[in-house]
């Protein structure tokens, strides 16, 4: 059976629109994740800086301003939280991405791919039914 080359063409247009938009996210989330460790590396040294009370020189685009180390911590600190919100809703819309293009291309979807990790309170409440 001959299939029509127009769908043919609509259907592999459509799955490599989806597998692009796959790799831009995943590609996207490293990147994020690079910012996320460059921000843990930062806010390490103003930890163990043994002057706290002095300025830091905080990077800006292109420019380098003097702020008290107080005052970057906290911008570090939001940026980390802002950068963790950010990644975790793009691996929540990764995950229904990739099961689109698995649909896409008639594959069955991923087992055990919508798995959440288990919270502190979960573990614990699990830890305690484990040592009886």
């Amino acid at each position: 059976m001959a299939r029509d080359p127009a769908f043919v063409l609509r259907y592999l247009a459509e799955v490599e629109e989806l597998a692009e938009d796959v790799l831009a996210s995943r590609q996207q989330i490293v990147d994020l994740d690079v910012k996320r460790n460059r921000n843990r590396e930062a806010l390490r040294a103003l930890h163990k800086d043994p002057e706290p009370d002095e300025k830091a020189m905080v990077c800006f685009g292109s420019m380098f301003i003097e702020l008290p180390k107080a005052k970057t911590r906290e911008m570090l600190r939001q940026d980390q939280e802002e950068l963790d919100e950010e990644i975790n809703n793009l691996r929540k819309e990764l995950r229904v991405k990739v099961n689109r293009l698995y649909e896409a291309q008639g594959k069955p979807e991923l087992k055990g791919f919508n798995l959440n990790p288990m919270s502190a309170e979960e573990m614990k409440l699990i830890n305690r039914i484990l040592e009886g």
